[in-house]
């Protein structure tokens, strides 16, 4: 059974930081890509952060410079550490697991706030 697990989600203040952990199991998670996406309500799911299964990363426009992924294969696991948050940034982020088109596997969501 895959599972992926995100966590490390919350309310922070403005300019503030936080880490975002999603731990794998089920897949052999070193060959996959792993992708951060989010979601604020009433809006569509977009791309914040990739990172390849040779450790190469991307980030939307919106993050980068402030959003850092990585990974630790050993440990199944990908972090996002985001910082100088703010409030355009409160969204549910999901963690996504992305292999082919049709072996992809995505997490339920851990919920960011930015707010003072």
């Amino acid at each position: 059974q895959v599972q992926l697990v995100e966590s490390g989600g919350g309310l922070v203040a403005p300019g503030g930081s936080l880490t975002l952990s999603c731990v794998a199991s089920g897949i052999a998670f070193s060959v996959y890509t792993i992708e951060w996406y989010r979601q604020a309500p009433g809006k569509q799911r977009d791309l914040v952060a990739t990172i390849s299964s040779k450790s190469t990363t991307n980030y939307a426009d919106s993050v980068e410079g402030r959003f850092t992924i990585s990974r630790d294969n050993a440990k199944n696991t990908v972090y996002l550490q985001m910082n100088n948050l703010n409030p355009e940034d409160t969204a549910v982020y999901y963690c996504h697991a992305d292999l082919t088109p049709r072996t992809n596997y995505w997490g339920q969501g851990t919920q960011v706030t930015v707010s003072s």
